[in-house]
């Protein structure tokens, strides 16, 4: 019990001080965009009403903090695994478009780190999500119906070279039911956005009837390579020691793509294709 309570407290502590250098971020950056009176009227301020500082966290970094302070559930990503992608929205410097890949105990975690953001979350379970946002009904979610099972991993890698829907030159996702690693049925909103950062820490993959991360992998590969935008998209993948993780990843994300690696998770840093016709070939 005394090491669950000093976890816990671990976590605490650590989250406050990171939802805390965000929220001293974001005022910052409020006060440089100010006029030179206005700030100098902000400095020569000689005190700061309680209610103002309280403002200066977003309403989801808030509720954040009162989460993980009262709850001993503590997010299942390790402390140097949440730090690579931590310091990537960190480096970006401005509100991102974050997708995840599974709704749990850590959701609420991944939103305030993007407050100004877009963060949206990707779950199997209707009822897990009803549950879920319930609780936090901050959070924004869709529950996503998957084609596949964990035991046809091998047959699905095998065989999609076959499917010219599948294949690099012409994979899409929305409505291709021809390919059945592709995602088809997504909401419009997933399509629609540009995707600076992608989380895959789901669907379940541990047991034979678990739908598998092989359409997710496959089909944010197809979704960064088809970037319009500039700059490149971070996809994270957690799990990777597990065979399925690490396969379709070496097939679909590609190792040259690979920048980080740190206890199961895997940042990859993926290239628009754009007009290079080479890439069309293959993924890796």
């Amino acid at each position: 019990m005394q090491v669950n309570e000093r976890m816990k407290n671990r976590w605490f502590v650590w989250l406050l001080a990171i939802l805390g250098f965000i929220g001293a971020s974001l005022f910052i950056a409020t006060l440089l965009q100010t006029s030179d009176n206005t700030l100098l009227c902000s400095v020569t301020r000689t005190k700061t009403s309680g209610s103002e500082l309280y403002t200066n966290q977003s309403p989801i970094q808030i509720r954040a903090i009162l989460h993980y302070a009262t709850s001993h559930i503590v997010p299942q990503q390790s402390f140097s695994e949440i730090s690579v992608t931590l310091n990537v929205l960190k480096s970006l410097n401005r509100p991102c478009n974050f997708l995840v890949f599974g709704l749990g105990h850590d959701s609420l975690m991944w939103a305030s780190f993007n407050p100004r953001g877009t963060t949206l979350f990707l779950e199997e379970d209707p009822k897990w999500v009803q549950t879920v946002l319930k609780d936090a009904p901050e959070l924004r979610a869709h529950t996503v119906n998957y084609r596949t099972q964990l035991r046809e991993a091998d047959e699905l890698l095998a065989g999609y070279r076959s499917e010219p829907a599948c294949s690099p030159a012409k994979a899409t996702l929305r409505g291709n039911e021809k390919c059945k690693l592709a995602l088809h049925n997504l909401p419009d909103e997933v399509y629609e956005k540009e995707w600076d950062l992608i989380m895959i820490d789901a669907p379940r993959g541990y047991f034979a009837e678990a739908p598998g991360r092989m359409a997710a992998i496959f089909s944010m590969a197809v979704m960064a390579r088809n970037r319009k935008g500039s700059g490149v998209t971070h996809v994270f993948l957690h799990d990777v020691d597990r065979k399925v993780e690490k396969v379709y990843a070496e097939e679909f994300l590609c190792r040259k793509n690979l920048v980080k690696g740190v206890g199961r998770l895997w940042h990859f840093e993926i290239p628009a294709k754009g007009n290079d016709t080479r890439v069309d070939e293959r993924f890796c």
